[in-house]
Order: C-alpha cells, then sequence, then structure tokens
C-alpha cells in the first residue's frame, strides 16, 4: 500500500505481509492513517481535511492479489479496468478543495465501484466505524453462513419456490388487472374476423379481378386491336395498308419460291422448312386472335360488379392487413393470427388457475420460511454461546451478544425472517444495537470475537482492526493477539495496536516513525527482523529500553512463537481457503518483503 500527503504522512510504503501483520509506533505517528488509507481504497466517503497540509492533494494506492476468474476481476473488466496475472490496482485521488477520484485496474471509474469491490475483499473493525456487519442484510447472510447446510439446502429450495411464485403472482395480477382491456381486445378482433368472414376474401382474388377489370374497361380497345392485327395476318377485311393479301399469303408465298429452288441447295430446302412453319405459326396466332376478338363483349354491369368487389377488398386490406402491399394475403395472414390470439383471451379459467398455483406455491413458502426460522433460531443459539466464551477472554466476561431473530415478515427472497445483534456490554445492561451498545474498544473485541467465531463459516479475504486493544492489558492482552493469530491462519489480518503482547503474535511487524518535523516518510515505515522487533516490544513495554524490557520482549516473541509451532498454520487449505476464493480472493495489498523501507526485514522471518 502507497500512501502519500495524507494526514502526517509524506510518502510511505507499506509491505503488508499474508498471516498478521501489526503496525505500531508513538503516539500520533501516523498509524491510523493506514486505516483512513484503507477506507479510502473502500469507496468511503471522503474528508478533503485529511490532506496533508500544505499539499494539493493525497493519494492511496493499492495492489492487491484476487483471482482472474472472481467476482472481484469481472467487475473491474466490467468497470473497463484490468487484472494483470491476478494482481489489481486501486487507487483513489483526494484533493484539498473537496474533489475525489478513483482508478480501478488503470482506469478511471466511479468511486461507488471501489465500494462495490471492498465488499469481496476487506471487513474494516475501526474505533468508530465497523464495516463487516453494518446492515441486518449483512447480518442475516453471515447468521446463515454460520449455520451451514441446515441453513443452506432449505434457503436453496426456498429462494427456487420463491422465484416460480414472483413469476405466477406477477402474471396473475397482470392478467386480473387487464380484464377489461383483454375484453375490448376480444371485441375488436371478433368484429374483424365478423368483416373477414362476411367478405370471403380468396387467394390471390384481388390479383384476378383487377385483371378483369382493366380487361372490362378497355373493351373496344381491345377488339380493335384483336380486329387489325386478324386483318393483317389473314388479309381478311378492310385494306391494311400493306398491300394485297395477309401476312400468311405472302408467308406461304415465299416457302413455295424457297421451296421450288431447294432442290438446287440444301441450304435453301432448310429456309423453306423455316418458312413452312411460320407459315403454321401464323395461321394459330390468327386463328386465337380470331378466338380472343370472339370472346371480347361490352358488359357495363359485370364491370359493376367487379369494381364493387374490388372496393370492399381494398377496404379490408386497409383495416387489418399489416403491410398493404400484401394485399388480400395479408388480410387473410391477419385472420389467422387474430382467430390464435382470440382463444388465448376468451380462456376464462386462465385466471384461476393462476390464482391457485400462486396459492400453492404461498403455502410452500411459508412452510419453508418456517424452517428456515427454527434453523437460524438454533444457529443464533449456538453463535451467542461461542462468542460469548470468546468475550470472556477478551477481559469482558459479563458482556453479552444476542442474536436475535425476527419472523412474521413478508415473503422476501431470504426469507420472513430479520436478524439482529444486541450487545450487553455489562451485566445489568439492556441490550443495544452492536454499533451502540460499548464504547469503540469493546466494539473491536466483540467484533474480534465474531470474527473469531465466523472464520471458518464466513471468511473475509482482508481484515482490519484499529486498536481492538484499547483499555486492556495483561492476559487479556495475549488473548487478544492469540486470537488475531488464530484468526490469520484463513485470512489476511493487519493490525494497528499499542500493546506489546498483541504485536508479539505477528507475522510481520512494522513500525512508524515521524521525522524531526513531524512527518511520515517514506524511510519511517520500518519492517522490523528479530532484533527490531525486540526493541520495538521493549519500547512499547516501558517506554524504554532497557535490559529487563528486553529480556521480556524476547520472552513474549518465544512465548508467541512457542504457540505458533504447537498448532499450526492451516492458511492456505481447508474450508477457509475454498471459501476465501469463492469470495475474491486474499486483499494482499501492498508489495512484498523487499519493498523499499524494510530495515532489517530481508532476515528470513522465524
Amino acid at each position: 500500500m502507497h500512501i502519500r500527503s495524507l494526514g502526517v504522512i509524506r510518502d510511505a510504503r507499506l509491505p503488508l505481509g499474508p498471516g498478521l501483520t501489526v503496525i505500531t509506533g508513538e503516539t500520533g505517528a501516523g498509524k491510523t492513517m493506514v486505516v483512513t488509507g484503507l477506507g479510502l481504497l473502500m469507496g468511503e466517503r471522503a474528508d478533503a481535511g485529511a490532506v496533508r497540509a500544505g499539499d494539493e492533494s493525497a493519494v492511496v494506492e493499492g495492489r492487491v492479489q484476487v483471482p482472474e476468474d472472481g467476482p472481484v476481476a469481472a467487475r473491474t473488466r466490467e468497470a473497463g479496468g484490468e487484472v494483470d496475472q491476478g494482481e489489481l490496482v486501486l487507487a483513489r485521488t483526494l484533493s484539498a478543495g473537496g474533489r475525489s477520484r478513483a482508478h480501478v485496474g488503470g482506469r478511471s471509474a466511479p468511486v461507488g465501484v471501489l465500494a462495490e469491490i471492498s465488499e469481496h475483499l476487506i471487513a474494516v473493525h475501526g474505533q468508530t466505524d465497523q464495516l463487516r456487519l453494518r446492515s441486518g442484510a449483512q447480518q442475516l447472510r453471515v447468521l446463515d453462513a454460520f449455520a451451514g447446510t441446515v441453513v443452506a439446502d432449505d434457503l436453496a429450495a426456498y429462494q427456487r419456490v420463491h422465484t416460480r411464485w414472483r413469476a405466477v403472482s406477477a402474471e396473475h395480477d397482470h392478467v386480473a388487472g387487464h380484464t377489461a382491456e383483454r375484453a375490448r381486445e376480444a371485441e375488436l378482433l371478433r368484429l374483424g374476423l365478423d368483416e373477414v368472414e362476411r367478405v370471403d376474401p380468396q387467394p390471390d382474388e384481388d390479383t384476378a379481378l383487377r385483371e378483369e377489370s382493366e380487361r372490362l374497361a378497355h373493351v373496344e380497345v381491345l377488339r380493335t386491336a384483336a380486329a387489325t392485327a386478324h386483318e393483317a395476318l389473314t388479309g381478311q377485311g378492310a385494306d391494311d395498308g400493306v398491300g394485297e393479301g395477309g401476312a400468311d399469303a405472302r408467308v406461304d408465298a415465299a416457302r413455295r419460291a424457297l421451296a421450288q429452288a431447294g432442290d438446287h441447295d440444301t441450304a435453301l430446302a432448310a429456309l423453306a422448312a423455316r418458312a413452312e412453319e411460320v407459315s403454321y405459326l401464323l395461321a394459330d396466332l390468327a386463328t386465337d386472335v380470331a378466338a380472343y376478338a370472339g370472346s371480347l363483349e361490352a358488359d357495363p354491369l359485370r364491370l359493376q360488379v367487379v369494381q364493387e368487389r374490388r372496393a370492399q377488398l381494398s377496404a379490408l386490406v386497409r383495416r387489418h392487413a399489416v403491410d398493404p402491399g400484401e394485399g388480400v394475403a395479408g388480410v387473410l395472414a391477419w385472420a389467422r393470427e387474430a382467430s390464435d390470439r382470440l382463444l388465448d383471451l376468451d380462456d376464462d379459467g386462465r385466471l384461476e388457475t393462476l390464482a391457485k398455483e400462486r396459492d400453492e406455491l404461498e403455502d410452500e413458502l411459508r412452510r419453508l420460511a418456517g424452517r428456515l426460522t427454527a434453523a437460524r433460531r438454533t444457529a443464533a443459539g449456538d453463535l451467542q454461546e461461542r462468542v460469548a466464551a470468546e468475550l470472556a477472554a477478551l477481559a469482558m466476561p459479563s458482556a453479552r451478544l444476542e442474536v436475535a431473530v425476527h419472523t412474521g415478515h413478508d415473503l422476501g427472497p431470504w426469507g420472513c425472517d430479520s436478524v439482529e445483534l444486541l450487545l450487553a456490554a455489562h451485566s445489568g445492561a439492556a441490550p443495544r444495537p452492536l454499533a451502540r451498545g460499548a464504547s469503540g474498544g469493546e466494539l473491536s473485541r466483540v467484533m474480534l470475537a465474531l470474527e473469531v467465531v465466523l472464520a471458518g463459516a464466513d471468511p473475509v479475504p482482508t481484515m482490519v482492526f484499529d486498536e481492538v486493544d484499547a483499555g486492556v492489558g495483561g492476559r487479556a492482552a495475549v488473548e487478544i493477539g492469540r486470537r488475531l493469530a488464530r484468526l490469520a491462519r484463513s485470512t489476511q489480518v493487519v493490525v494497528v495496536t499499542h500493546l506489546a503482547q498483541v504485536a508479539a503474535f505477528a507475522d510481520t511487524h512494522l513500525t512508524v516513525v515521524k521525522t524531526d518535523d513531524g512527518s511520515v516518510t517514506e524511510s519511517g515505515v520500518v519492517r522490523l527482523d528479530d532484533d527490531g522487533r525486540v526493541s520495538e516490544l521493549a519500547r512499547m513495554l516501558s517506554g524504554r529500553g532497557s535490559g529487563t524490557e528486553r529480556a521480556h520482549a524476547e520472552e513474549l516473541l518465544r512465548s508467541s512463537r512457542a504457540e505458533a509451532v504447537a498448532e499450526p498454520s492451516t492458511r492456505r487449505g481447508g474450508r477457509a481457503g475454498t471459501a476465501r476464493a469463492a469470495r475474491g480472493g486474499a486483499a494482499r495489498v501492498g508489495r512484498s518483503a523487499s519493498a523499499p523501507g524494510t530495515g532489517g526485514a530481508r532476515k528470513a522471518r522465524s
């Protein structure tokens, strides 16, 4: 993670490692700016006052490891960004004037995209804000995950039925709400079909009538043309202007002349044969023209009937054909479709059928919802007991967490229940909503207890705790460190702490050191080696580095490492690892141990 011009941090890189990373330093050194920077990367509301005095803007950049096929990578690509070999770069720029810009995978994006992505990556538990379980919907989801298959199987069945129930209910409401409209549509269809049935158009009738109308309307013109052609072909009737005889006589004369000389030349004989064929064709043509002329008869009554029929068909086409250019064919196509639609509209039993199916599905939903409620209440009791045991070890023996399952709500996609986490911080205190039931330090410990219990059921890739150890010490501080280390077996944990007992359990120990001018530069973030850790733990124990404090610090390190050896890490396998990958992958923010400012960190971690 790279932070520039944020609070007291001028320019610093934080090499956050896997497992448990602790961040320590003098009061006011800027440790909590790490949490502020993460909040900006998570799309939280920006405060222009956080920009370092005298600078124009603050910049926070994080490098996150995510699976290429996970939801984070998918959302990044939707926003136009890229995931490079499993590494995603997130950035947030905050100007001193209050404007804020976000970048996801190298592309500018709305700040809301950072918020969407962060839900799959990071949970922050700070002194003033708990971002892990901030809504009732999240609390319900976490309880279901804790319950496991006891709830998961019934919930899957419930959601399948719920999807069908909503679809049937929507269809029923649509049909019921459009009864009058459907009746009007059906009446219009009946009127149209009655008209089509009354006119009774036949396929291609409009084409045949058009041709007949043209013939009847121009019968004299046609008769004159036929007579003239017949005279030209046969030579009968008045002088046609082509001389004595018709075309048939002249062709016959040509045929005879060619035939007489054809004995002397085969080519000429072939021409004579062709002339004979033409003579036959002319004779047939003359006969057909004479027959056509004989069939022509002026019939005004028939012409009127044809024109009236064409007018009827044209009216049908205008009213009912989707494409008037299709003519009668378009009317017949509309009639077929209208008949099918009318059958659908006249199905009087459809509404009753839908109502019956809807009611049956609702009964099944309520049965499954009752099973979900019972399973959730059983899981809630188990969760309360396990959290209580954790709180007792965290110096809150009188604290009581209640997981209230309220039912009786509408049939939603998750059942009829809502979940509310209530906390009574001490005996005699009335349970209050989680965010208002304790001080910041107490609330952080409650969230730690919850996260430890939920680690196997609902792991988050990266968890951040800001001063979870506030107000405790001694044995309780050791227990906090132990639980953070246990949590770090299944997820990446980043902790800002003042207690050496907590810091001793770290896999990676970073310390923040201010320069003489009160700022933190790149050289001010140091990853400590073993000797550096002993010195820092000694300072945290008493503010001095005397031999007694160093001996105590060395004992803390030995003790924490002995516990780590006795209880091997399962960070890379098992149920939690699978669940983590499904949620989008561990958010390994920052660089490796070779990042600048690592001090003596290049030595192998014990």
